[in-house]
C-alpha cells in the first residue's frame, strides 16, 4: 500500500539562514505563492520572535496562504508562543513549531540547562502552547547527538502534552543512511502512542547526505520530511525538496510511498528561489540543474534518440522544463501582457505591472525573441528589487587592453541626479568604485557572477552580486542584454539593500 509523506518546507525559515539568502517580503511572497502552486503540505514562514520582518512575514504570508498549514517556529518560551500565534492569527490552518535541543553538547554549552531542565519546559511549554494550537509539532535539536534514552523521555513528554508532530532533526549532518534509518526505526518502537503523531525528519547536509537520510528515514516510517527547494539552508543546506519529491517519484515501488507535489512546478519553483536569494543552481544538480536531462556522450544521445528511457529515468516534461518559445514580441500589446501575467500567477500593483510591461518593451528594442525565461526574469527582477534610493541614469565606460579603465556613472540618489567617476581593474570593477564614491560604502564584494537567461547573443544577461558589510550579506540582481549595465543595477540594488539598514 503506498502511503502519503509530507513536504513540510522551510525555505522561507531555515533557506534563508543561508548567507546571502535574506529576501524582503515581496520576495517571500511570491515564494510562498510558488509553495502554493507545488501544493506543499506544510510551509514554514519564518521566526516570529526573531524580528519584526519575520514577524510581519508569518502574518502577511498567513493572508495568502489558502491550501497549504503555514508553521510559525519558536522557542520554548511564553512570550515566543504568543507572538506566533498573533503572527499566525490570519492563516487557515496554522502550525506552531517548537524546538529545543536534546543533545549534552547543547543543553551544557548552549542551553545551559540540566536535563530535568529541558524535559520541564517541554512539558510547559506544550501544554501553554496547547491552550492556543491545536496543531503542534516539537523538534528535539540535535537528536542524532542525543543520548538515545533520554531523547525518548523527551518526544513522550511532548507527545504525552499535546504534540501532535515529532520532528527529529539531523541538525549537524552528522547521521548516515543505514544508521539514520535504524534510529527512526527504534524511536517509532520506542515512543508512546505513535500512531497518534506524525514522525517528521529534518537532515543538514554537511556530509552530502541530507536526502539520502531524509529517504532512509521514509522507508522505516517517517511520514512528514522537512525541506528547502534547491537544498539551501545553513552551512552546507537542507535535504532539497525536488531531490526527495522526486525520488519518492520514481522509485514508487520500493518506497512504497508518495507526495502531494504538483511536479509541473519544481523547476519554475527552482528559478524563483534562486533568483530571489543569488543563489545560483549548480549545472549539475540533481532534477533543477541545467545539464540534469542534457546528453552530450555519443553512445547516450543515440540510446535517447531511440528511447528517451535509455538514459532517462524521469522527463524534463514532469519537473516543469519547457521548450524555450516565442510568448510575446515587440508588437504584443498591454492586454497581451496582462493575461500573460495572469495565466502564470503573478501576482502585481498596477504601477508594478505598468513598469513591468516598460521594461518589457525596451528588451524588444534589443532582443529578437523573446521567451518564457525572459520575461520570468524580468518579473523576478522587479519583485528582488529592494527600497531604490539610488537609480541609475547614465554611464560612460572607457576601457582597453592598454589604459586604465574608468567610469563615469549618474545616479539618481534621494531623487537628486549625482556624477560620479572612478578607475578600476577593468570596467565591473571601475563601476562598483563609482557606486561607493557616490554612496558613501565601502562593502567587501563577497561574490559576483553573471549568466545569460536564454541562448543567443542577444540573451539577456543577468548579474549577482553579494556584498559583505559590517558581517552582514546583501544581494543584488540586475537584468540587460549588456552584461556592464546588467552587472551596475545589480550592484545598485545591493547598495539600496545595505541603505535601507544602516
Amino acid at each position: 500500500m503506498t502511503e502519503t509523506v509530507k513536504i513540510f518546507d522551510t525555505t522561507l525559515r531555515d533557506g534563508e539562514q543561508s548567507p546571502g539568502c535574506t529576501m524582503n517580503l515581496k520576495e517571500k511572497l511570491q515564494v510562498a505563492r510558488q509553495l502554493e502552486k507545488l501544493n506543499a503540505d506544510i510551509i514554514e514562514a519564518g521566526f516570529a520572535a526573531s524580528s519584526k520582518g519575520d514577524f510581519t512575514s508569518i502574518e502577511e504570508i498567513s493572508k495568502i496562504v489558502t491550501n497549504a498549514t503555514v508553521a510559525g517556529l519558536s522557542r520554548l518560551v511564553e512570550n515566543d508562543i504568543d507572538l506566533s500565534f498573533d503572527a499566525l492569527k490570519n492563516a487557515q490552518n496554522p502550525r506552531l513549531h517548537l524546538f529545543i535541543a536534546t543533545s549534552p553538547i547543547h543543553m551544557q554549552y548552549k542551553l545551559k540547562m540540566s536535563p530535568d531542565e529541558v524535559l520541564s519546559s517541554i512539558e510547559n511549554s506544550v501544554k501553554y502552547a496547547k491552550t492556543k494550537f491545536s496543531d503542534i509539532e516539537f523538534s528535539a535539536e540535535d537528536a542524532t547527538r542525543s543520548e538515545f534514552d533520554f531523547l525518548i523521555r523527551a518526544l513522550n513528554t511532548a507527545i504525552k502534552a499535546g504534540a501532535t508532530t515529532i520532528n527529529i532533526p539531523d541538525t549537524v549532518g552528522y547521521s548516515t543512511p543505514l544508521e539514520f534509518s535504524a534510529f527512526i526505526s527504534k524511536i517509532l518502537e520506542n515512543i508512546v502512542s505513535p500512531e497518534k503523531i506524525t514522525l517528521s525528519v529534518h537532515c543538514h547536509n554537511d556530509l552530502g547526505l541530507a536526502t539520502a537520510n531524509s529517504l532512509a528515514a521514509v522507508k522505516s516510517g517517517a511520514r512528514q520530511v522537512e525541506c528547502t527547494i534547491n537544498g539551501i539552508g545553513e552551512r552546507a543546506g537542507n535535504a532539497a525538496m525536488e531531490e526527495i519529491v522526486m525520488a519518492l517519484n520514481v522509485r514508487n515501488n520500493f518506497y512504497n510511498a508518495k507526495t502531494g507535489i504538483n511536479t509541473q512546478f519544481i523547476v519554475p519553483s527552482s528559478r524563483t528561489v534562486s533568483a530571489v536569494t543569488g543563489s545560483v543552481v549548480q549545472p549539475n544538480k540533481a532534477i533543477v540543474g541545467k545539464n540534469a536531462f542534457l546528453h552530450e556522450a555519443g553512445i547516450h544521445q543515440h540510446g535517447v534518440m531511440e528511447n528517451k528511457a535509455t538514459y532517462e529515468i524521469m522527463t524534463p516534461e514532469e519537473v516543469g522544463y519547457k521548450e524555450q518559445q516565442l510568448i510575446l514580441g515587440k508588437h504584443s500589446g498591454r492586454h497581451a501582457f496582462e493575461n500573460w501575467l495572469a495565466e502564470n500567477n503573478h501576482v502585481v500593483t498596477k504601477e508594478e505591472e505598468k513598469e513591468l510591461f516598460k521594461k518589457f518593451k525596451q528588451l524588444c528594442d534589443k532582443k529578437k525573441t523573446i521567451t518564457e525565461r525572459d520575461l520570468e526574469a524580468l518579473v523576478q527582477n522587479k519583485i528582488s528589487v529592494g527600497e531604490e534610493k539610488y537609480k541609475l541614469k547614465r554611464f560612460v565606460i572607457n576601457v582597453g587592453n592598454t589604459i586604465t579603465s574608468t567610469a563615469v556613472l549618474t545616479v539618481s540618489a534621494g531623487g537628486k541626479d549625482v556624477e560620479d567617476v572612478a578607475i578600476g581593474d577593468g570596467p565591473v570593477d571601475a563601476s562598483f568604485k563609482a557606486i561607493e564614491k557616490i554612496a558613501g560604502v565601502t562593502p567587501e564584494l563577497d561574490d559576483y557572477n553573471i549568466r545569460s537567461i536564454t541562448q543567443g547573443v542577444d540573451s539577456l544577461g543577468e548579474a549577482l552580486v553579494r556584498l559583505k558589510y559590517n558581517g552582514r550579506y546583501f544581494k543584488g540582481r540586475g537584468l540587460s542584454t549588456d552584461v556592464i549595465e546588467a552587472s551596475i543595477f545589480a550592484y545598485i540594488d545591493a547598495v539600496n539593500k545595505l541603505e535601507a539598514v544602516i
